[in-house]
């Protein structure tokens, strides 16, 4: 009986509004909304019963055995809420406490009002460093690259977020003005992107496809339109994708 109640609200889930899941620990995490829902299903249906049935009925004195139901329940009640809790803060704690694998690819997610920008490290496997009074987006250097870093050179900035199928990859979260909410629901993946801060979030995209990049912030009154793609591509796909974005990076402006 619970598969079958998990199986049903899995497919109102994800018919209603819930995109398909391309990312590994989404399972876990659709799973567990899912027996969230039946919880909270279960809850409400037997909350109205017993009102209505209290309505309904004449009142008489409390009996043992009536008393020893309602404790029952109420542990049952506490123990489905601490079962909850504790499997909510383990999902939660795998991907915001626990860190990545030291094979993870490294890439960085900026935004600004209203844009999303996204940053690969380039061979060296390091960042550059980046300076506020540089950054200039209408000549090419929308994140302030400080050029007189080695590091910066083969750093690649882009608007569209591509990742390679079954790779690990560690994001790093920076804002160059507010807040901002970085939300990928065919990921399950939300975390908020702070001024003077960076945050980091890691997860594994498994399935090729194309998935919206949204703001879960109001950041402003262009707040609608900070919208950005994820693309999910084969890891040779991918490496054919950098090797281009470099190239240009390294070609010399058009006369």
């Amino acid at each position: 009986m619970p598969a079958m109640l998990l199986e049903a609200v899995g497919m109102v889930q994800s018919r209603l509004w819930m995109p398909p899941d391309g990312s590994l620990h989404g399972i876990t995490l659709d799973r567990q909304m899912r027996w969230n829902l039946i919880a909270i299903c279960i809850c409400c249906c037997a909350a109205h019963v017993w009102l209505i049935a209290a309505m309904l009925r004449r009142r008489r004195a409390h009996t043992t055995r009536s008393t020893t139901f309602r404790w029952t329940l109420l542990s049952a009640l506490c123990a489905m809420y601490l079962w909850i809790a504790i499997t909510a803060q383990h999902l939660w704690a795998s991907s915001r406490y626990a860190g990545p694998s030291l094979e993870a690819m490294q890439a960085e997610v900026v935004g600004e009002q209203f844009q999303w920008y996204f940053r690969y490290p380039g061979p060296d496997a390091a960042f550059g460093s980046t300076r506020p009074a540089l950054a200039n987006a209408a000549a090419g250097n929308p994140l302030g690259l400080d050029a007189r870093d080695k590091r910066s050179t083969d750093d690649v900035v882009s608007s569209v977020l591509v990742l390679p199928a079954g790779r690990e990859v560690d994001l790093r979260l920076r804002s160059l003005d507010v807040i901002h909410g970085l939300f990928i629901p065919g990921m399950r993946l939300k975390e908020n992107t702070v001024p003077g801060l960076v945050l980091h979030i890691h997860f594994t995209p498994t399935t090729p496809g194309t998935y919206p990049i949204l703001c879960s912030q109001v950041c402003g009154s262009g707040h609608a339109r900070m919208q950005a793609v994820l693309s999910v591509v084969s890891p040779a796909e991918f490496e054919a994708w950098l090797a281009t974005r470099e190239h240009a990076r390294t070609e010399p402006p058009a006369q």
